[in-house]
């Protein structure tokens, strides 16, 4: 039996996988122009920040991984700091401990300046050749699709809280229809003059040409004006945050399992959970369990919470805490964890400290499901040369307030910062929250290369993992392996303000039997029913090479209005 709905998708050439279809274009339009990964994975991932403008903000994230054919590997943060004048304290002494919605949650936006950097350091285009997508999209709109037109809806009062907001996604005072079109005026503008910038100075080559349309960004107009609305909200951004930002360039963190090298970014966003929980469970051994049953589940749940575990005690920004990666992924470490895995019984709440005593944990909010955080989206590319690109932009619309005039809203991802300082991602002035968004790759024993990735906060690395085993364990094909039923924990803090809790909490797609849903159950699991597909369960985007035929294959999540394209 295949769970798959669509073919999984294979060309000679090049591939690209995106969480729109439209942005899948973008990027196969500038791989068949002769672009290389990173070229089309900067267009479609502007693109989406367009596209999913509840989901992606052009001014918000973009965590990007980079392994380039001839084997360097390397990860743009894409991740903004607080405000430098920001008072560490503020959130408990005038926000009762809360992260409130509005400017005051925002850091320095960082996707603009990852995109350029990306093209900078690896890229053959300039900003405006990638841009034009986005810019077209923008300008002319794209049609309103199910999950917008839902996202918008469950949303509608925050979104007519912000007039600058409620005239985008609440034109005429109504929520968009499903098939009607979508324009961002705004942001068209504001993307063309980025664009403008960098034309004033193609005289002076590609590479003077990205700095301006940075500069355009970073200490030009767009600044300004994100910094004196900022500043009439009550907000902390200054143009000295802006003028001084650039991401930071750093190592990926690497581990062999089975001869394949799995390759997240580091403990700044939650990526090494990944490697973290896929070693929990080769330890503990699931080489004979069947795909999906009460076994296999049972442990790959378990292995989640002790990983997320360590990413609530340890993971934050490793400028600021010192983050005990090595001993986190030492054998030493793993045994203890796996010791404390009862095959027969869940554990009731997110498993304690073993490295030190810990930090507290947010209270469980009793009979309230978590509370969704609907943003993020995924883009993945290997082009003919064997460079491969993976990127996870993100940061929704409905919670802080558009820049009027700019049509895109400065990042508030201090939303993933705890208001506690003493957290270890605790806010503090040019800290970098702990963030959601992790690509990742695979090199294959085989010396195939695999991006991939996925939107859904917390459900991000479980959903990663699952389809990571069902292609590298199972041998299900690409489109097969994504299709797959899903589980999901959350019997760990979330991410998102208010950080809820809920012990023992386990979401199961429909797809499971419900044998096993049952005998979940009996284990201890506080099992919670999805439908047959959900976009709660992630939407994860994958591309494979296979030398071995010549091909590079790909599939795409249709959970979300997600495609793959192979050429």
């Amino acid at each position: 039996m295949s769970f798959a709905t669509r073919p999984t998708l294979s060309g000679p050439r090049h591939a690209v996988s995106a969480g729109h279809y439209l942005a899948a274009t973008a990027g196969h339009a500038v791989l068949e122009a002769g672009g290389n990964a990173v070229d089309a994975g900067c267009a479609a991932g502007l693109a989406l920040g367009v596209l999913l403008p509840d989901l992606v903000n052009v001014a918000g994230v973009a965590p990007i991984m980079i392994r380039m054919a001839d084997g360097r590997v390397e990860t743009i943060a894409g991740l903004g700091h607080w405000p430098r004048s920001l008072p560490p304290d503020i959130f408990l002494r005038e926000h009762g401990g809360e992260i409130p919605n509005g400017v005051r949650r925002t850091v320095v936006p960082a996707a603009p300046d990852a995109w350029i950097t990306a093209l900078e350091r690896h890229g053959t285009m300039g900003f405006a050749e990638v841009a034009q997508y986005a810019i077209r999209f923008a300008a002319e709109g794209f049609s309103v699709f199910p999950l917008l037109a839902d996202s918008i809806a469950n949303h509608r009062a925050d979104y007519a809280s912000y007039p600058s907001n409620a005239a985008i996604f609440l034109p005429g005072g109504e929520v968009p229809k499903v098939g009607a079109r979508f324009v961002q005026s705004d942001l068209a503008r504001s993307l063309t003059y980025m664009a403008d910038e960098e034309r004033k100075a193609a005289g002076k080559g590609r590479l003077a040409g990205l700095a301006a349309a940075h500069a355009a960004f970073y200490r030009g107009d767009i600044a300004r004006e994100i910094v004196a609305f900022q500043k009439q909200e009550g907000g902390f951004l200054s143009m000295e945050d802006m003028a001084g930002f650039r991401s930071k360039i750093e190592p990926a963190v690497i581990r062999p399992w089975r001869g394949h090298e799995v390759m997240t970014c580091g403990p700044w966003c939650q990526g090494p959970a990944l490697i973290e929980a896929l070693l929990l469970m080769e330890r503990a051994g699931f080489a004979d369990m069947a795909h999906n049953s009460a076994d296999y589940l049972h442990l790959l749940t378990e292995s989640v919470k002790a990983a997320m575990a360590d990413r609530e005690y340890h993971f934050g920004d490793p400028d600021f805490v010192e983050v005990p990666l090595e001993a986190l992924l030492s054998e030493a470490h793993l045994a203890t964890r796996v010791a404390a895995i009862d095959p027969r019984r869940a554990c009731p709440g997110m498993p304690g400290p073993v490295l030190n005593s810990g930090t507290g944990i947010h209270p469980r909010t009793k009979g309230l499901a978590p509370m969704v955080e609907a943003d993020t989206s995924y883009v993945a590319v290997v082009d003919r040369w064997g460079n491969a690109f993976s990127a996870t932009p993100s940061d929704g619309s409905w919670n802080s307030p558009v820049v009027p005039g700019l049509g895109l809203i400065p990042s508030n991802r201090g939303s993933q910062s705890r208001p506690d300082p003493a957290h270890p991602c605790g806010v503090a002035p040019g800290k970098r929250p702990r963030l959601t968004p992790n690509p990742a790759m695979v090199v294959t024993r085989e010396g195939d290369v695999m991006p991939f990735g996925t939107p859904g906060g917390d459900v991000q690395i479980q959903a990663m993992l699952q389809v990571m085993l069902n292609v590298l364990h199972f041998g299900m094909e690409v489109q097969e392996a994504i299709e797959a039923p899903r589980v999901a924990s959350y019997s760990f803090p979330s991410s998102f303000a208010p950080f809820e809790y809920f012990p023992g909490r386990l979401a199961v797609e429909s797809g499971v039997d419900a044998a096993t849903r049952a005998e979940l159950t009996a284990r201890g699991h506080e099992v919670k029913d999805w439908p047959e597909r959900t976009w709660l369960a992630g939407s994860v985007e994958m591309i494979l090479t296979d030398k071995k035929a010549g091909l590079v294959r790909a599939g795409a999540d249709p959970r979300r209005p997600a495609y793959a394209i192979a050429g």
